[in-house]
This record gives structure tokens, C-alpha cells and sequence, in this order.
């Protein structure tokens, strides 16, 4: 490394940024400011460095957990820093680079100004009070760049009476509906399993963003895009919402249970917590079905098939409590990867239920390389989920690693700005930037 970097990076050689946009990619050229928080934003972000963005996470000096509650194993040889072996942090950034900066000191945002002006998009998940508290709302930035696409996650919105509420996807999850309608008629309203809210609102922020990018290559002007988490939630619930407003009724929790199909449920299956999900379209899967059973248990296809509750498509809707009580022993006595693989030789819509273990051994997801491994520098290969759409002329496996905490402070301080050596020297005096992780200033 060359004599003229901070003595603070010069005392360990740091491995910066290794795997730049793939210039084949849609996105290649595109420069990305991300400032986002959580789950959703991040997700947004990475899906757009994932198609070529050269995405750069400003984040604080001490913007990551010294001590996380997670850590992947440290590769030999390498600096013993668990911040940069966080998995939670490692599996939402990867393709990104990192810069170290503290936005509410006022060199802090100069510099970020100064970054705004080479950039064509900044993307923020704050609740809408935070960038007018660090003075960088909509006027500021657009007065430095026209051009910007200035992307905003807030929870409910810019404006209404929850306007400066705060949430996390659970929230969102409850206000929406969405909790309302998870789980079962006999308990409790349920949040979905993961990060669902998060997940769905990157994705529209994603897609928001590049349909930003392309109108400002026809115009040649910035504008904002607001993506509220919550309105993002309700595209989903489009006929829960259009059912009460025509017939009055508020749908309710059904658990497994579909609105025609029986049966249409999630069966237990041979082994622990080990379970078979099961659909019956038609006759013609059912009596798939009754063949099956009778091959493996005689007496029991009989009595299925001889039982008046599910002689017809109504009657086994009507009865479908009933009628899983009466599959479940059969269903129980066999290992759900091969009573899958009988059910879809019939035609009959089946899987096992997978958990992770599960997954990452299928030979679908494996044969699909759905994620694929990627060299983290402190933690070796290191599985990394790659976008759900696969483009047939350019590559979408992610662009690398998420980064070593402030490992491309030099390539946007030097590069990208044209900062001296003086003017580095200065904001590391300030505090508004670091090349190592700094205590919480509390």
C-alpha cells in the first residue's frame, strides 16, 4: 500500500472491493449511494448491485456490532474482526462496497454532497424526520445533482397522521392486513415466517429505481421515488381488501385450508417435524390419490373411497377437517422426499416442506445454483443468494463478497472525490470517517 494512506490502514494490508460491476450487466455505469437500514433497503440495494450498480453503503464509524450475536468461522490467517464475519450483515450486502462516514457532522455531509454529485442514485429507509435532520432532503441533494434519483423507504409514507411512526416488517405485517389473514381460524393473527415485509418492498424498490433510471435517460432529469413499506405490503391483499368492499364480509385465518380444494393441507409425515404438503385440484387427483393409498394400505384406500363425506369435490371441502384426520396416519408412515416424488408421478401437486438444512441439499436448488458461493476475505466460500430472475443475455450470480468494513474509503475519498492526503488526514481527526471500527460515540 502506498506511504501516502492513513497510518490506521496502513497497519494491516486491507482487501478492498476485488469484484467490480461486470460491465455485461444492465446496471453497469449506474452509482449507487446506499444509505439504508435493516432488512429492506439493504435488500433493494443488493439487488441492484447485483444487476452491475456500483453500489457504495456509507455507513458510520462504528456502524457495525464489535461483538455480533453471530459470527461465521474465522479463515486462517486473517484478522480476527467478527464485524466483518457477521452472516446477517454479509447475506444483505454482497457486491457492495463500503465507505465510513458520519452524516450528522457537518464535514460528513459535505462529503456526502460531494458523493451525491458522481452518483445517479442515493436510497434511504429512514423514517422521513432523518434526512431533514441531517439536511439532506429532496432541495439539498437535487441542487447538487439533477440528475439524482433520490430513493425513500419510509414505514406508512411521507405524509398522514403516522407519517414519523417507526416500524420493522412485523409492524407493517399487522397494519396491513397481512397478520390478520396468517395463521389459523382457532388462534391467533400470526406475522408471516422471515422477513417477508422486507423482502417484497426491496423488490418494489428494486423496480421502482431502475423504471426511475430509464424515464431520466429519456428526459435527462432526477426525480424522487417514494416506496411506503406498507403500501408495498398491500399489493398483496388486493382481494382481501376488494372482498369486504363488495360483499361486506372481512375474509378470515384458514390456515392451510383453499377456498375449493380438499384435500389442501400440510400433512405429518415419517420422521421428526417432518411433514408433506398436498393438493387435490379435481376428481381425477383425488381418485390419484385414493390408487395410491389403496396400493400402500388396502383396507384404508377402501374406507377412503367408500366414505360418503368425500365422494365428491364439495362434500371433501365441507369435510376437510375430517378428511385430514383420516389421511394423516397414512401420510405419517412415509418419508415425505419419497411420498413426494409418488405423488407427482400421478400428477398430484405435492413437496416435502423443507427447512434450511433441507434446501441446501436439494438437488433442485443445487442444480440451479441458487446460491452459489462466494469468497468472503475473512471467512472463505461462503454461500450468497443470487436474484430470483435470471437474464438469458448477461450474468446474475452476485458480483462478490459483502466488504470489509471501510475497505473502499480510499477508492471514494481518493478516486472517486480526488481528496488529498491532507483533507483524508482531516476527517479521520474529526471522527467523521475511520478505516478501523470506532466505539459508539454515546
Amino acid at each position: 500500500m502506498s506511504p501516502d494512506v492513513p497510518q490506521t490502514a496502513r497497519e494491516r494490508p486491507r482487501l478492498a472491493h476485488t469484484n467490480p460491476p461486470d460491465g455485461a450487466r444492465p446496471l453497469a455505469g449506474v452509482r449507487v449511494i446506499d444509505l439504508t437500514v435493516a432488512v429492506a433497503g439493504p435488500i433493494a440495494t443488493q439487488l441492484l448491485a447485483g444487476l452491475g450498480a456500483d453500489v457504495i453503503r456509507v455507513e458510520t464509524p462504528w456502524g457495525r456490532p464489535r461483538i455480533p450475536t453471530t459470527v461465521a468461522p474465522q479463515l486462517d490467517g486473517t484478522a480476527d474482526e467478527a464485524w466483518n464475519r457477521y452472516p446477517f450483515f454479509n447475506e444483505l450486502h454482497l457486491g457492495k462496497r463500503s465507505v465510513t462516514l458520519d452524516l450528522s457532522d457537518t464535514l460528513g455531509r459535505a462529503t456526502l454532497l460531494d458523493l451525491v454529485r458522481v452518483s445517479d442514485v442515493l436510497l434511504e429507509n429512514f423514517s422521513p424526520r432523518v434526512m431533514g435532520n441531517f439536511d439532506l432532503e429532496w432541495g439539498q441533494l437535487r441542487a447538487e445533482n439533477p440528475r439524482l434519483i433520490f430513493v425513500s423507504m419510509p414505514a406508512f409514507g411521507k405524509n398522514g397522521p403516522h407519517r414519523d411512526r417507526v416500524s420493522y416488517g412485523p409492524g407493517i405485517d399487522a397494519m396491513s392486513g397481512l397478520s390478520w389473514l396468517t395463521g389459523y381460524s382457532d388462534g391467533a393473527p400470526l406475522k408471516p415466517g422471515n422477513f417477508y415485509c422486507d423482502q417484497n418492498a426491496g423488490l418494489h424498490a428494486a423496480f421502482a429505481t431502475v423504471s426511475a433510471l430509464r424515464e431520466r435517460d429519456r428526459t435527462g432529469r432526477g426525480q424522487t421515488v417514494e416506496l411506503a413499506m406498507l403500501e408495498g405490503e398491500l399489493q398483496l391483499l388486493g382481494d382481501a381488501l376488494v372482498s369486504y368492499q363488495l360483499n361486506g364480509r372481512e375474509p378470515t385465518r384458514v390456515g392451510n385450508d383453499h377456498s375449493s380444494m380438499a384435500p389442501h393441507d400440510v400433512l405429518p409425515a415419517q420422521g421428526n417435524d417432518a411433514w408433506i404438503a398436498i393438493s387435490c385440484r379435481d376428481d381425477a387427483d383425488w381418485e390419484a390419490l385414493l390408487r395410491l393409498v389403496t396400493q400402500d394400505d388396502e383396507e384404508r384406500g377402501t374406507a377412503l373411497e367408500q366414505d360418503l363425506r368425500y365422494a365428491t369435490a364439495l362434500r371433501r371441502w365441507k369435510n376437510r377437517t375430517e378428511l385430514r384426520k383420516s389421511l394423516s396416519p397414512w401420510t405419517n408412515a412415509q418419508d415425505p422426499s419419497i411420498l413426494a416424488a409418488r405423488l407427482q408421478q400421478r400428477g398430484i401437486p405435492a413437496s416435502s416442506v423443507h427447512g434450511s438444512r433441507d434446501l441446501l441439499h436439494d438437488q433442485q436448488f443445487l442444480a440451479r445454483a441458487v446460491a452459489p458461493a462466494v469468497q468472503h476475505p475473512q471467512v472463505g466460500p461462503t454461500p450468497a443468494p443470487r436474484p430470483a430472475f435470471r437474464l438469458s443475455g448477461t450474468p446474475s450470480p452476485p458480483t462478490g463478497a459483502a466488504p470489509l468494513f471501510a475497505a473502499d474509503n480510499d477508492y471514494v475519498f481518493r478516486v472517486l472525490l480526488g481528496y488529498d492526503q491532507e483533507r483524508i488526514d482531516s476527517l479521520c481527526e474529526a471522527g467523521v470517517t475511520s478505516y478501523e471500527l470506532l466505539e459508539h460515540p454515546r
